[in-house]
């Protein structure tokens, strides 16, 4: 009788275990959310960090984390009357290629509609804390074609005026590449 206990225990117990340790990865794979930084500081507002002259510097990783790419980048940002923010960016890559991009930022209920001309799928920008994220569909050129890839986009304020942003990149759900960049407020000159 203690060995039919035995298997019968087993029996139950492994399907068990198995949704335990299933559940347990999969809440390790969770992102975070934007309330997880609400207390953090110094407090990230997009209208005051993304205004005048910004600086980036930054690498490209591919799927493996193998940087494969370094930029630059200058930002002019500025905001209307409205409230419509311009991010208007150029990155200069190690390989000699200059791409341009520029952001039109429109106020909506939940934070900012954000679209670029080479974003398919544009984002909306939330922010909470010391941290901003986006996610939208970027077309990017790959071999003699475009590719579209999925940006899921975070950026954390570390001082008044330097902002890590950590971009994952992914096609059909996986993850392809990431970029890291670090964007600084230039200094305002007055004359």
């Amino acid at each position: 009788m203690q060995s039919l206990l035995t298997e019968i225990s087993k029996r139950l117990s492994t399907p068990i275990l198995w949704v335990l340790a299933s559940a347990l990865l999969l809440s390790g794979c969770a992102s975070p959310s934007l309330e997880d930084y609400a207390d953090r500081t110094p407090e990230l507002v997009p209208e005051e960090f993304f205004t005048g002259e910004l600086s980036a510097r930054g690498v490209v990783k591919n799927f493996s984390g193998e940087v494969i790419r370094t930029f630059d980048a200058d930002i002019s940002a500025s905001w209307d009357d409205e409230g419509v923010g311009t991010l208007d960016e150029m990155f200069r890559f190690d390989d000699g290629e200059v791409q341009t991009r520029v952001w039109t930022l429109t106020p909506i209920d939940e934070g900012y509609h954000a679209d670029a001309g080479d974003v398919v799928e544009p984002g909306t920008m939330r922010w909470s804390g010391n941290a901003i994220h986006m996610n939208y569909l970027l077309r990017v050129a790959y071999g003699d074609g475009t590719l579209d890839v999925r940006m899921d986009d975070w950026m954390y304020l570390i001082t008044p005026d330097t902002l890590i942003n950590q971009t994952t990149m992914s096609k059909w759900g996986i993850d392809v590449g990431e970029v890291v960049l670090v964007i600084q407020k230039k200094e305002q000159t007055t004359n």
